[in-house]
């Protein structure tokens, strides 16, 4: 799994979202696309039903993260059939492979390129099924924003290039498409970049599509975020950018025709239901990090939607952030950063109190005082701090920001002073090691060898001690966070790295013309494979792990 808070991995995602975020919507390729790659009206399907008159789909989202969770959702989708149990265990639905598979954006982890698809995408989905028999399984593709932080180049490549990707077909010329399916049911994925907005060429390829639609016909609609969820935990009162793209798309293109709105980008189970029987399904459990159900909080949308499903369930979402408090466990890394930045406050504020114990505090306090007076870089290194992780803060932490904010940031710089103190403490009244220089040499044989040891000392305690201590302070303010102010989610979640709780859609379209969805659930994947020795029709592994559970149905099939 991505490592999001290794210290070279927070430098990288900083500036690829510095840069996608000032050149993304300065160079988008979506425009280029339009004029250079011709695309078909549509793509049908509404013929291709099988011999029982059904047509079958799958949808997955956020995939191409670590090895383990993105191959055990591939292989799932890749066998021909699959057994569903509900949860009460006693009705077991056998569900085929989709005819078509969707990926509804966000196809890997953290950014795109060439190299990072090939290896966190294609190669897990090639081990699940390398090749296809007729009539071979068809992949259509949404991009997200991590697809986008090389301006779709590699997504372009990969594809919108007719090329073969896992024993299945891609069509589409473009990183939009259309699907016209049996019994007046559209498929519809749209590409709404980094938050941007939809482009003119995409809503008039759209307008087009609306125009071969009957007053009768019915919309699934694939977006790569669900602004749903984002627009009910904002604290504005107006709908966001990308909701409202979404609204004019619904009102003004699509004439109100969508059932079944799609998303991911939250990498977890959410369904909720409008009076009308119009569902918002957030999937996004395709391979990524686990997302918590119970932050961004959205028991209720905007239009009156309620939650009916979510999985895992809130109660387990709050347990596991719980596991924030041993943080240190899950990015042992992020250490790093919190060790050297206490070893930098403390040289900053540098005084000689190794002798001083913890009788003595006011004495500390008044010589690291007198330090910081006449250090005035020292208390710029305090502002830095305070002011850096306040400006970190999560918005939605709302009208309690910039207090948690600076409660985070004193918190740190109260550790740094007592790790600091104690690890000179320990140097010079334990270790023995000569607190100064003594004229006359009576207490040290070797002085200047004696300060630098003690100074290599103090230091290394003081890097051991922030090591250590920076990240349960982390920690724990991103537990408070998600669990009593449903803010850092995505902070607090993806320092975990679980790769657990997965799920994808299996649709059918029936031959009486209703939509039925299965919503497939997979609670531990396996940590341990075994070769199958099979060929390239068949997953290349199967599980080894005795803990990893099978798939089930999350909640009963959702008939439209």
């Amino acid at each position: 799994m991505v490592r999001w808070l290794h210290p070279t991995q927070v430098l990288r995602t900083g500036l690829d979202a510095v840069v996608a975020t000032v050149f993304g919507a300065r160079a988008d390729h979506r425009l280029i696309e339009a004029v250079v790659r011709p695309q078909a009206p549509y793509f049908d399907y509404s013929e291709e039903a099988g011999a029982d008159g059904d047509l079958w789909l799958d949808y997955v989202s956020d995939i191409g993260d670590g090895w383990d969770s993105t191959y055990a959702v591939a292989r799932l989708l890749a066998l021909p059939e699959l057994k569903l149990p509900e949860e009460d265990g006693k009705t077991v639905h056998t569900t085929p492979r989709g005819r078509v598979l969707v990926f509804g954006g966000d196809e890997v982890y953290p950014g795109a390129s060439r190299e990072t698809y090939e290896e966190r995408t294609v190669q897990p989905y090639e081990a699940a099924m390398r090749r296809s028999q007729a009539p071979h399984p068809d992949l259509f593709v949404i991009p997200g924003n991590h697809d986008w932080y090389d301006g779709l180049s590699a997504f372009m490549r990969l594809f919108c290039a007719q090329r073969w990707v896992a024993g299945r077909r891609t069509r589409q010329s473009r990183s939009y498409f259309a699907l016209k399916l049996p019994h007046d049911w559209w498929l519809i994925g749209t590409d709404v970049q980094l938050n941007s907005d939809i482009d003119v060429p995409q809503v008039e390829y759209f307008r087009n599509v609306a125009e071969q639609m009957g007053p009768k016909d019915r919309v699934i609609l694939c977006n790569a975020e669900p602004a749903w969820i984002l627009a009910a935990a904002s604290r504005r009162n107006k709908g966001s950018y990308l909701e409202n793209n979404l609204e004019y798309l619904e009102e003004k293109v699509l004439g109100r025709r969508i059932c079944v709105f799609l998303a991911g980008d939250l990498h977890h189970y959410r369904r909720h239901e409008d009076d009308t029987g119009q569902h918002r399904i957030t999937a996004g459990g395709g391979g990524a990090f686990m997302h918590p159900t119970h932050a961004p909080a959205a028991p209720v949308l905007r239009d009156g939607s309620t939650l009916r499903k979510s999985f895992p369930d809130e109660a387990t979402s709050r347990k596991l952030a719980l596991k924030n408090l041993w943080l240190i466990r899950y990015s042992p890394l992020f250490g790093l950063i919190t060790g050297l930045w206490y070893l930098l406050l403390a040289l900053a504020a540098y005084a000689e109190v190794g002798g001083l114990g913890l009788a003595q505090l006011p004495e500390v306090l008044t010589a690291v005082g007198n330090s910081m007076v006449n250090r005035p870089w020292t208390l710029i290194l305090g502002l830095v701090t305070v002011g850096g992780l306040t400006g970190l803060a999560d918005a939605a932490l709302g009208r309690w920001r910039a207090l948690l904010g600076v409660l985070h940031g004193a918190a740190h710089i109260a550790a740094a002073f007592f790790v600091a103190w104690g690890g000179t403490y320990l140097t010079v009244s334990k270790l023995g090691i000569c607190p100064t220089l003594m004229p006359d040499g009576a207490h040290c044989v070797d002085g200047w060898a004696h300060l630098a040891g003690k100074f290599l000392f103090s230091c290394g305690f003081t890097f051991v001690g922030g090591f250590l201590v920076g990240p349960f302070i982390t920690g724990l303010y991103l537990w408070v966070c998600v669990n009593f102010f449903g803010a850092h989610s995505n902070e607090a979640f993806g320092s975990l790295a679980l790769p657990d709780w997965k799920n994808f859609l299996r649709m059918r379209i029936g031959k009486d013309g209703a939509l039925t969805i299965y919503p497939v659930g997979l609670e531990r994947v396996p940590r341990r494979w075994k070769p199958t020795g099979a060929g390239p029709l068949a997953p290349a592994f199967d599980p080894d792990d005795p803990k990893a559970t099978e798939p089930f149905l999350i909640e009963p099939p959702i008939r439209i």
